[in-house]
């Protein structure tokens, strides 16, 4: 079972109804993620618009 990556809690989802890209929220601390496969099932936290700033002045 594939786990938030903020928080470590393991994420209880129906894995057929999600899509590569899609965004769900944490039901343990209300995280959004970012499903990024779906075979395995993983999540990456969604990245803010000032977050994606900081790493693009960065380059």
């Amino acid at each position: 079972m594939p786990t938030c990556p903020e928080c470590d809690v393991a994420i209880d989802i129906e894995e057929e109804d999600l899509e590569e890209g899609q965004i769900v929220e944490c039901p343990e601390c209300g995280a959004e993620l970012e499903v990024v496969s779906t075979n395995p099932l993983e999540f990456d936290l969604v990245k803010d618009e000032e977050e994606k700033d900081d790493e693009e002045e960065a380059w």
